[in-house]
This record gives C-alpha cells, structure tokens and sequence, in this order.
C-alpha cells in the first residue's frame, strides 16, 4: 500500500526570525503551482525569544534553548503538522535528541545538504557556519559518515564569518562583503571546490548578493527537499 504523502509542514522558526520569513518565501516562490491550492499548507511557529543555539552550545550562556524548542515541536504537532523543518542550522546540534520527543518526522537540513553536496561532484567541501556549528562538528561529522572530505575556516576567518551573522545580518545591517570573500578563500586555500552555507543568516547574502555556484546554500537545499517530501515540483533552483 502506497504511503500517503504529508498534508501540512510546521515550521519551527524564529532562529533568527528573518531567516523564518526567507524559508517560507522560498517555499512559496519555488514550488510548481497554478493557484493557492496547488501550494503546501504550513503552520509557522517563529519564537524569536528561543535562547540563542550558539552562546549555549559554546559554554557562554546557561539558557538551554531545548526545553522551548521542544515545547513548540509539540505544539506544531498538536496544530497538525505532518512534518517539521528547522531553517537553522546550529539547531541541528538537537536535532537526534528532539527527533525523539514527538511522534513526526523533522527535516535533517544538514544531512540533506551534505548529500547534495556529493551528489554535485563536490571533492571537498568548506563549511561556512557558526563557531557553535563549527566546534560541536555538526557538519564534519556528516561529512565523515557520507564519506565527503571537509574544511572549516581558519580562526580569524572563522571570527569573520560570527561577526558577519552576529554584527551584520541579524542586526539588519548589510554584511561585510570584504570579510566574507577572505573567508571563502580560507577555504579555496584548504582545497575546497564548494563552499556549504551551513547558517540559514548566511544564505540571505547568496540572495542579496548573487553568490556564484561555489556557494551551495543550506536553506535552498532544506527548501527543495521539502517541497518533495510533500509530492510537489520544486522550479527555479539554481
């Protein structure tokens, strides 16, 4: 008997609130439809107060975002949700631990984007992330069970890439487009042929900017394949 397809996708946003907004624009702008109906239907949580992912993961604050993103797991389930997607990258650091809180089935953003990574011919691949991310190898390890060699950002690159998300874009601000190319080089240097945007801030420069294909953009690949999950055509992806 043929698996029936998921009805509604929830969202558990807010991480930060504009990558939230961006996640389901793309949703909506990418998938194949002739009217309303022919989208998928969401429910969008977007709990900005969510304690920050990276201060907790690095020791630099006691405020575990857990507990709150579980809660609003459960409340996305208890609204109707079939399937949950987490644009946020550093969140997947909970991801195995919240995946067993609640009885549906949640996105893996970041195994979904290394898969993609191989599956276009990458070699090795650089990740651009927060240092939470970096530090807790969330990338690195899924590289390494996909058999997909990595780099990440030297030290004052990878300094770069925190003030660029921290000062610039979740302030609004534009990013720092001299300090972002040093650190992509810093990964061209290590030998890397692409370069995984593995924070969902990150990718809202590949669409103010244009960024070229060196540049594989998590919440493109989160987006498309969540447009799958629910039997729809994904259009317009690079």
């Amino acid at each position: 008997m043929e698996q029936a397809l998921p009805k509604v996708l929830g969202i558990l946003g807010g991480l930060g609130p504009m990558a939230t907004v961006y996640f389901y624009e793309m949703l909506t702008r990418h998938t194949q439809a002739a009217r309303d109906q022919d989208h998928i239907d969401v429910i969008i949580n977007s709990r900005a107060t969510t304690p920050d992912r990276t201060s907790y993961i690095l020791g630099q604050s006691a405020e575990n975002p857990f507990d709150i993103m579980a809660a609003d797991a459960a409340r996305l389930v208890t609204f109707g949700a079939d399937v949950i997607a987490i644009p946020c990258n550093t969140a997947h650091y909970f991801y195995d631990r919240l995946n067993e809180t609640i009885p549906i089935p949640i996105l893996n953003m970041v195994e979904e984007t290394v898969l993609a990574a191989k599956a276009g011919g990458s070699a090795r691949v650089g990740i651009l992330a927060t240092t939470g991310t970096v530090r807790t190898r969330t990338y690195q390890r899924m590289c390494e069970k996909h058999g997909l060699p990595c780099a990440v950002p030297d030290d004052a690159a990878q300094a770069a890439v925190m003030d660029i998300i921290y000062g610039d874009i979740k302030q609004g601000r534009p990013a720092n487009m001299d300090a972002f190319e040093r650190a992509a080089a810093s990964l061209r240097a290590q030998g890397c042929d692409r370069a995984i945007l593995g924070c969902t801030e990150l990718s809202l420069i590949k669409r103010d900017e244009g960024l070229g294909a060196f540049y594989l953009d998590s919440m493109e690949v989160l987006a498309r394949n969540a447009i799958l999950a629910f039997g729809k055509t994904p259009i317009g992806f690079d």
